[in-house]
């Protein structure tokens, strides 16, 4: 998969387009993400109607390697709370405040050119609240 193409993937994943799943991610994904394993395309939309409502997450690709079959990137991801919310995926959030992820997510590419496993590894994850504190959390999930 070259770049343009993969860059049209992270266009519509931050212009919350769940299209974009149907056209890049496998029908069969397995994805590994910390501690949560994400099963089949649905499962993919299923998980970000939780995150989407209560935060907007921007994806930011840092470093970009791929072939016909295997896909890696360094990626930095913002997710700003929308709204207070005292249950949202990360704890109780205010509005403003602030998850940034950095890490390397690893892509397996399939025949039809969508991604069939992704793993996700992180180097760090950190809350920054509308006070200006920031807490180093580890793993989200």
């Amino acid at each position: 998969m070259d770049r343009a193409t993969f860059d049209e993937y992270i266009a519509g994943f931050n212009a919350e387009d769940t299209t974009a799943f149907d056209r890049f991610i496998a029908e069969d994904l397995w994805m590994i993400n910390g501690l949560l394993e994400i099963h089949g395309r649905q499962g993919m939309k299923d998980h970000y109607a939780k995150i989407w409502p209560d935060f907007v997450e921007t994806l930011d690709v840092v470093d970009f390697v791929s072939d016909d079959t295997r896909l890696a990137i360094e990626m930095k991801t913002n997710f700003r709370a929308r709204h207070d919310a005292p249950e949202a995926l990360f704890g109780p959030v205010v509005e403003g405040d602030q998850f940034d992820f950095h890490g390397v997510i690893l892509y397996r590419i399939n025949d039809a050119g969508q991604f069939s496993h992704i793993r996700v590894a992180y180097n760090s994850f950190r809350k920054t609240g509308v006070d200006g504190t920031r807490t180093e959390l580890g793993l989200p999930h």
